[in-house]
C-alpha cells in the first residue's frame, strides 16, 4: 500500500501545478493535458501486461522493478529542461511513470491477495481500494504546498516514498510464486496500440476538428485494433487477458460502472483545479483546498460503501453512488458561474460522496466475482478499464471545454467591437492559455490584446460557463453508470458461496 500510494498521488498532483508548469515551460493547455494524460494512458495500456508479469515473474520482483522505473522517471520529470523539447521530455517520462505504476500496482495487489485467506479477502481488498483511493486526496494538497516552493518538487517527492517502499518490501520477505507460461507479446502490442490510437483521436479532436478524417481515423482505427485484440485473446493459448471472466454478468456490470465513474473521477482534478485558478483567481494552495471539499465527501462515503458491500453486496452501493454523484455534479455545474468557492462546497462534497460509494465496492466485487481466474488477470482488466476511462474522459472533456471556451470568448470580444477574425484568433489563444494564471499575467499592448485585457473579468466567466458543460457531462456519465448498475444480479459473493456449499451438502 505504501508503494501504491505514489501511483495514486501522481494521478492528481500534476493538475495543481499545471499553471506554473505551463508558464515556466511555455506549454499550451492542450500540451499540458497530454502531460496529465500520458501517465493515465500508459497506466491503461500496460496494466494488463503488469498483471500478467506479476503472474509469470512473481509479485515481489515486479514490485521492485515497477518502483525503480517509477522513481527514476519521476526524477527525470522533475529535471525537464526549458526549451523546445520540454513538452516531449515531460510526455515521454510521464508515460514512463505510467509504465512503472502499471507494473507496480497489480503486483502489489497480488501480495495482498496472497496474504489473506478467501474469507477475509473481501474486507482486506475493500480496505486496500478505499485507502488507496483516498490517498488520491493527498495529490492536490501536497501539490499546492510543494508548488509554492517549486513545481519540480511534485516529482521529486516520490524519491523518499520509493526508498521506504523498497525497504519495506525487502523486510516483508514476500514469496515469489511464478507460473511457467509464455508472455502474450502480440496481445500487449495490440492493446497498447488500440488504446493509444483511440485516445489520440479524442485528445486531438479540438485541434483537428470533429470533421477531420485524422480524428475519426484514430478513434475508429484504435477501437478496431482493440476489437482485434479481443478476438486474438480468445484464440491464443496463454492470453494477456482471459476474457472469459466477462461471462459473469456481475463482473461485467462492475467493470461498466467503474468505466463511467472514472470518466469523471480523475479528469475532475485537472478541470476543477484549473477552474479554481482561472475563474476564481485562486492560488495553488487554495485550489487544493477547493478539491478537499470533494474528498471530504469521498472519504465518508467510501467507509459507508464498504459496510454496504459487506452486508448487502455491491449493487446498492453502486446505485446509490451513481445517483448521488450525478445529482452532485449537476448541482455543482449550476454553481460554477457564481464564482464563489464557499457556495460550491456542499455540491463538491456530494459529488465526491457519489464517487466514494462506487469505487471500492465495485472494484472489490469485481475481484471477488472472478476468484477462479488468476489475480493478475482480473486486476489487469479492472484497472485497465479504470485508467482507459480516465484517459478518455480527460480527452473528451478537454475537447468540449476548448470548443465551449472559444465560442464564449468570441462572443464576448465581438460584443466589445472586435472583428470576428481577430476575436477568433484571440479566443484561440485564450483557450490554449486556460491553464495560465489570469491575474498575474494579463496581456498588455493595444488592439486585440487591449480588448482581451479589458474583457478579462468576462473571460473568467466564459471559462466558468465552459466548465459547466464538462461537469454536466460528468453527471451524465454517472447517470449512465446507474443504468448499468441496475443490471447487477446483486447479493454478496460470500453469501452465494455459502448457498452453493449448503446446496451441495444437501444434495450429497
Amino acid at each position: 500500500m505504501f508503494a501504491v500510494a505514489m501511483t495514486f498521488i501522481d494521478q492528481t498532483i500534476v493538475s495543481i501545478a499545471a499553471p506554473d508548469i505551463v508558464y515556466e515551460l511555455n506549454l499550451s493547455a492542450s500540451g499540458m493535458r497530454w502531460v496529465v494524460n500520458a501517465y493515465l494512458l500508459a497506466l491503461a495500456a500496460f496494466f494488463a501486461l503488469g498483471g500478467r508479469l506479476a503472474d509469470l515473474w512473481g509479485p515481489r520482483r515486479v514490485v521492485v522493478i515497477g518502483t525503480l522505473a517509477f522513481v527514476a522517471s519521476s526524477v527525470l520529470c522533475g529535471c525537464v529542461p526549458k526549451g523546445d523539447y520540454a513538452l516531449t521530455w515531460l510526455i515521454v517520462f510521464r508515460a514512463a511513470q505510467g509504465l512503472g505504476a502499471a507494473l507496480l500496482f497489480p503486483a502489489a495487489l497480488a501480495v495482498v491477495v496472497a496474504v489473506f485467506p478467501v474469507q477475509r479477502r473481501g474486507r482486506a481488498l475493500a480496505l486496500f481500494f478505499g485507502l488507496t483511493g483516498a490517498l488520491t486526496a493527498l495529490g492536490p494538497l501536497l501539490g499546492g504546498w510543494l508548488t509554492s516552493w517549486t513545481w519540480r518538487a511534485i516529482f521529486w517527492v516520490n524519491v523518499p516514498v520509493a526508498v521506504v517502499a523498497l525497504v519495506l518490501t525487502a523486510l516483508a520477505r514476500i514469496s515469489d510464486r511464478r507460473r511457467e507460461e509464455t508472455l502474450d507479446v502480440v496481445g500487449a502490442v495490440l492493446i497498447t496500440a488500440g488504446m493509444g490510437l483511440s485516445v489520440l483521436g479524442f485528445q486531438q479532436a479540438s485541434a483537428w476538428g470533429w470533421d477531420s478524417a485524422a480524428t475519426w481515423g484514430c478513434i475508429i482505427g484504435g477501437l478496431a485494433v482493440l476489437g482485434l485484440f479481443c478476438r486474438y485473446e480468445t484464440r491464443t493459448r496463454h492470453p494477456l487477458i482471459k476474457l472469459a471472466v466477462f461471462r459473469d454478468r456481475a463482473f461485467t456490470v462492475d467493470s461498466l460502472v467503474l468505466f463511467f465513474a472514472m470518466l469523471a473521477f480523475v479528469p475532475l482534478f485537472f478541470f476543477a483545479s484549473v477552474y479554481a485558478q482561472v475563474s476564481l483567481s485562486a492560488s495553488p494552495n487554495q485550489a487544493a483546498l477547493f478539491l478537499l471539499y470533494f474528498f471530504a465527501g469521498f472519504a465518508i462515503a467510501s467507509q459507508w460503501g464498504g459496510r454496504i458491500l459487506d452486508k448487502q453486496g455491491a449493487r446498492p452501493a453502486m446505485k446509490t453512488g451513481c445517483v448521488v454523484g450525478a445529482v452532485g455534479f449537476a448541482l455543482w455545474a449550476g454553481k460554477l458561474t457564481d464564482l464563489s468557492m464557499h457556495d460550491q462546497w456542499p455540491y463538491a462534497a456530494l459529488a465526491g460522496a457519489g464517487i466514494g460509494f462506487i469505487l471500492a465496492p465495485a472494484s472489490t466485487d469485481a475481484v471477488n466475482r472472478s476468484i477462479d481466474a488468476t489475480y493478475g488477470e482480473v486486476t489487469g482488466i479492472t484497472q485497465t478499464v479504470r485508467n482507459y476511462a480516465a484517459s478518455i474522459g480527460l480527452a473528451v472533456f478537454g475537447t468540449l471545454l476548448n470548443h465551449a471556451m472559444t465560442d464564449n470568448v468570441v462572443h464576448s470580444l465581438t460584443a466589445r467591437g472586435l472583428s470576428s477574425s481577430a476575436a477568433h484568433s484571440v479566443a484561440q489563444d485564450a483557450a490554449e492559455a486556460i491553464a495560465g494564471n489570469a491575474d498575474a499575467r494579463q496581456p498588455t499592448g493595444g488592439g486585440a490584446a487591449a480588448a482581451m485585457r479589458g474583457a478579462m473579468p468576462t473571460i473568467r466567466m466564459d471559462f466558468a460557463e465552459a466548465n459547466q458543460w464538462v461537469f454536466y457531462g460528468m453527471a451524465i456519465a454517472l447517470a449512465v453508470g446507474f443504468l448499468c448498475a441496475q443490471r447487477h444480479p446483486g447479493g454478496t459473493v460470500q453469501a452465494e458461496t455459502e448457498q452453493q456449499s449448503t446446496t451441495t451438502s444437501v444434495h450429497h
